[in-house]
C-alpha cells in the first residue's frame, strides 16, 4: 500500500488538510505531520536557531513546533526514516497560490522540500468564496493522487494545484502569471500613538495572459502547474559571459 506524507502550512487543525487526509485514506498509508499553528507566507524556511519539538497526536499523526518544510524534514528523516513515503501531499491551502505569490507560499515549500528529497511531491491550494467547498477539491486531490503514484513526475518536479471556487468547469495545464503589486504596506497608530505595519495590504491584480495560472481559475477551471527549484534565467548566461575575461583577470586601478 502507498505511503502518503501529508502537510500543510494552516496548521494541523485546517479543515482543508482534515479533507484532504480523509480522501486520500482509501488509496494508501497515510502520515500527518503538520505545523502546530498557521504558518503561511513561511516560504522554504528551515528552523535552525533552535530545536524542534515533535509531538503525537494520534497513531499516524504528529504536530511540529516549526515550518511546513520543518514537518518535511522530520516526517521523511525521522518518521519514515526506514520506508520513506511514495509522496508528499500538501495542502489543501486556504486561498491560491498563483503567478508570483508562489515564492511565499508554506505550501508550495513542502512540496519542493519533497522534490529535494527526491519524493514526488503535489500541493493544493483553493480559492475561497461563496459556493466554495474542500470536499469537492478533496475529491480531485485524491484522483490526482492515484494518477501520480500510477506515474510520478520526473524528479525536481512538483504540481502546484489551483482549485476555483465554484463548481469545476475543467482542468488546464497552466504557467504561472504575473501579479501587478501595489502599495503593500499599512501603517497605523497604536493607541500609544507608535507607528505600527501590516505588510500586504494592496489588492492584487493581475496581467491578462493566455495559459496562466490565473487565467484558469478565473475561467473556472483547476489549474496545474509544474514547477522546479531551477531558478537559472538561462538565456542570460551567453549575455554574461564576457564578464568572466572582463572581471576575471587583474584589478584595474
Amino acid at each position: 500500500m502507498p505511503r502518503i506524507l501529508v502537510t500543510n502550512d494552516d496548521g494541523v487543525y485546517s479543515e482543508g488538510l482534515r479533507k484532504l487526509a480523509a480522501a486520500l485514506q482509501p488509496i494508501g498509508e497515510i502520515l500527518i505531520v503538520a505545523p502546530d499553528r498557521e504558518q503561511s507566507a513561511a516560504s522554504h524556511a528551515l528552523t535552525l536557531n533552535r530545536p524542534l519539538r515533535l509531538l503525537q497526536l494520534e497513531k499516524n499523526e504528529w504536530i511540529v513546533d516549526g515550518t511546513p518544510t520543518d514537518c518535511v524534514n522530520l516526517g521523511v528523516l525521522k518518521l519514515m526514516k526506514d520506508d520513506r513515503p511514495d509522496i508528499i501531499v500538501s495542502g489543501i491551502n486556504y486561498g491560491p497560490n498563483l503567478g508570483d505569490d508562489v515564492t511565499y507560499s508554506g505550501t508550495i515549500s513542502a512540496a519542493f522540500e519533497g522534490s529535494l528529497l527526491h519524493i514526488p511531491s503535489v500541493a493544493f491550494s483553493a480559492t475561497v468564496g461563496e459556493h466554495f467547498s474542500f470536499d469537492r477539491c478533496a475529491d480531485f486531490a485524491a484522483r490526482l493522487v492515484v494518477r501520480l503514484l500510477d506515474a510520478a513526475p520526473e524528479p525536481g518536479i512538483i504540481l502546484n494545484v489551483n482549485f476555483p471556487v465554484g463548481e469545476f468547469a475543467g482542468v488546464r495545464i497552466t504557467k504561472l502569471g504575473r501579479r501587478i503589486y501595489t502599495e503593500g504596506i499599512v501603517e497605523r497608530l497604536d493607541p500609544r500613538g507608535r507607528s505600527y505595519f501590516w505588510i500586504g495590504g494592496g489588492a492584487p491584480s493581475w496581467q491578462p495572459q493566455e495559459g496562466t495560472d490565473f487565467e484558469a481559475i478565473e475561467s473556472g477551471h483547476v489549474s496545474i502547474t509544474p514547477l522546479h527549484l531551477d531558478l537559472t534565467h538561462h538565456e542570460s548566461i551567453p549575455r554574461f559571459k564576457p564578464l568572466e575575461a572582463i572581471l576575471g583577470g587583474p584589478a584595474q586601478k
